[in-house]
């Protein structure tokens, strides 16, 4: 007799909740919907195969017995839209990272007059690209650019592009370059409608949950005692690489919202500086539009990089 998808269910809840994965009921469901190719809603009426019944076992007692994320036993990750290829080597896609995504798309200016036909987007730091497919799946018309150093996380990247152009998305072009140089990517200059980042900022000394320290990779994941060593970086180079009225997004920790608002004060280059929090209500990622000349942008009237919340908090 075929078995059922609640008692298999249960068994998969089971085993999972004895070996510690808190999550339990919610990870059961997600294996056993991919291991019959289904959506979770659809589980309650589904016939569980023998062969997709040990298959879905076998996921379990590896979540159990390793707490390796299930993301990288399942070789996918949700992001948003798409489903992304994971694995050891390339950081699991968070849902924090669709909100970026979303205000990207909502905020997008024109692409550059005279220049180019269509909107230029730099997914810097792009690890398995996630907001470059993201985008390239949105913007059919967008040139998306998606920028990575690490080769293990380049072949990850590599992979999910691929994938998303043979299902008919708009190819996006992969660069196997470091992000925080200088000159990364010069015939953009001054051409990029929007520079997005989901880059390390991990604070060193920050206490992870294990199963992220132990597998995930490190060099994803930490940037410097603050956490802020990387998205210092990759403010110039967003600068240098954005048209005026270009949009600049950058995730962040929760504890440095404040420290990167005062990285683009500094910087001078950009306005509307904003901090913007996720689900949780934690700060998540900060915004910021590229102006060039604060003086003779009547747009700008003069002002000052950061916005009239943020003078306030800094006490200016």
């Amino acid at each position: 007799m075929t078995p059922d998808a609640p008692s298999i269910l249960a068994e998969l809840t089971s085993c999972l909740s004895q070996g510690g994965i808190e999550s339990a009921a919610a990870e059961a469901a997600t294996i056993l919907s991919q291991a019959l190719g289904t959506s979770r809603a659809a589980l309650a009426f589904a016939d569980v195969p023998a062969e997709r019944a040990q298959q879905a076992r076998t996921w379990a007692r590896h979540r159990a017995e390793s707490h390796e994320p299930l993301q990288y036993i399942l070789g996918t990750a949700v992001s948003g839209r798409l489903d992304m290829a994971v694995g050891p080597g390339v950081f699991i896609p968070r849902p924090e990272t669709e909100l970026l995504i979303d205000w990207a798309l909502r905020t997008m200016p024109a692409p550059v007059a005279g220049q180019d036909a269509a909107s230029v987007v730099i997914d810097l730091c792009s690890g398995s690209g996630t907001i470059a497919l993201e985008v390239a799946h949105a913007m059919p018309s967008a040139q998306v650019y998606a920028v990575e150093a690490d080769s293990l996380a380049l072949e990850w990247l590599r992979r999910n592009a691929a994938t998303r152009a043979e299902a008919g998305d708009t190819p996006v072009t992969v660069c196997a370059a470091d992000a925080t140089d200088d000159a990364l990517l010069p015939e953009l200059s001054g051409r990029a409608s929007a520079v997005l980042s989901n880059p390390p900022y991990v604070p060193s000394g920050a206490d992870l949950p294990a199963e992220v320290a132990d597998h995930e990779p490190g060099v994803a994941l930490f940037a410097g005692p603050e956490g802020t060593d990387v998205i210092e970086r990759l403010v110039p180079v967003a600068a240098r690489l954005l048209a005026d009225g270009g949009i600049f997004a950058c995730e962040h920790d929760d504890s440095n919202g404040a420290a990167v608002t005062e990285i683009l004060g500094r910087h001078g280059g950009f306005g509307r500086v904003n901090q913007h929090r996720d689900l949780a209500g934690r700060p998540r990622f900060v915004t910021a539009v590229r102006v060039r000349d604060f003086a003779e942008n009547t747009r700008w009237n003069g002002a000052d990089p950061l916005n009239h919340e943020q003078r306030r908090e800094h006490g200016r």
